[in-house]
């Protein structure tokens, strides 16, 4: 069974926050401090996750 993450980022420099979902929050983190070349997280390193919730589904 595959499991999804809602998460909440927070950039402290500028004072900035991020709603994602993934299924996979290690990559994904990874990606949005590093990996990716464009898109709104980008602009705004680094980000530090401060909320996490799990879900055994997409659906509410």
């Amino acid at each position: 069974m595959q499991e999804f993450v809602v998460y909440i980022m927070y950039s402290e420099w500028h004072n900035k926050r991020y709603t994602g979902f993934t299924s996979n929050l290690i990559d994904r983190f990874r990606s949005h401090n590093k990996l990716a070349h464009k898109g709104f997280t980008v602009k705004y390193r680094p980000w530090k996750v401060v909320h996490v919730e799990f879900f055994d589904s997409k659906k509410r």
